[in-house]
């Protein structure tokens, strides 16, 4: 972890995405490690994004996956954890085939990153399975 660590310090995400994916490598139960490579393919996924840009293409695609996901990733960094999940969610209604799956399993990395014990994540879970079936 202390890898990763490092690499994060030094600005370095791919270093620290390697680094973590080696220790669930060695470990695939780490916890920590888990919840550190969501965290960090976060970062990587909305290093450079403007907030507005994405915000527009989301509202003029309310179905590119893409777009959607972007604006959930740049909701839970900006603490909109809640409206992240209902994007996504709507998302999984919304789609169906392959978008529908990368919309699932995008939320579910989002559950990682804000921690599976988190509340809100039980609550968006009931919600997602709502929306399946």
């Amino acid at each position: 972890h202390q890898k990763a660590y490092d690499a994060i310090e030094a600005g370095d995400l791919d270093g620290a995405i390697a680094a973590l994916e080696q220790a669930l490598k060695e470990n695939p139960a780490d916890a920590d490690a888990l919840a550190g490579l969501a965290q960090t393919k976060l970062l990587r996924r909305t290093q450079g994004v403007d907030l507005a840009q994405a915000r527009a293409a989301a509202a003029a695609a309310p179905t590119d996956v893409d777009a959607q996901t972007l604006v959930a990733d740049l909701d839970v960094l900006g603490g909109h954890v809640e409206d992240a999940f209902d994007r996504m969610i709507d998302l999984v209604r919304a789609t169906t085939d392959t978008d529908r799956n990368a919309a699932r399993t995008h939320l579910l990395e989002l559950f990682e990153v804000v921690g599976t014990t988190d509340e809100r994540v039980t609550k968006a879970r009931r919600a997602l399975m709502s929306a399946l079936f």
